[in-house]
């Protein structure tokens, strides 16, 4: 049984900001000043997972270093949006390219900028880090902070409920 108050066979689709979502929310820099970010290992086997398993999986971003490209894409992470200036328009543009409707998309942010897609995503999902305008309006509120886990939590509930956790496609990368 899912703790999320949402109908998670509706669900076709999870998309993810990368600062205080997939990573925590302290960024150390690097030398060069590059900001260096933290993955959840777990995360990541729940996205290339729900990749096995037919679903969409996206992360939409305000920040560009190649090694989120790397990352997600080596996941299978199929849309990738760097440097995204107006979430909403990026987000739009998934909706065209897959034809899915809001209602099918599940959507965890954190912040100001992830605010109106979070109002028009079926399930918005925001961590327990999360600004108090984002936990405002999220369905669903973790009780993880940014960087522990939320993808895993979000994917491996949808799975679960949709029948698909545990079976073949899960027992190898």
């Amino acid at each position: 049984m899912s703790s999320i108050p949402y109908d998670l066979r509706k669900i076709r689709a999870f998309l993810f900001d990368v600062d205080g979502v997939l990573s925590s929310d302290y960024i150390p820099l690097a030398a060069n000043g590059d900001p260096l970010r933290t993955a959840n290992i777990k995360d990541g086997y729940a996205m290339q997972l729900a990749v096995k398993c037919g679903y969409q999986v996206g992360i939409i971003t305000g920040a560009y270093t190649e090694n989120l490209r790397t990352r997600y894409a080596g996941l299978g992470v199929q849309h990738i949006y760097l440097r995204s200036a107006v979430k909403l328009s990026d987000y739009e543009d998934f909706i065209r390219k897959t034809g899915l409707k809001d209602e099918e998309i599940a959507y965890a942010g954190d912040d100001i900028p992830d605010y109106d897609v979070m109002l028009r995503a079926g399930l918005a999902v925001a961590p327990a880090s999360a600004a108090p305008e984002i936990k405002a309006i999220a369905g669903y509120v973790s009780s993880k902070n940014g960087g522990e886990g939320i993808a895993r939590e979000i994917i491996e509930q949808t799975l679960k409920t949709q029948g698909h956790w545990m079976k073949d496609e899960a027992f190898g990368w």
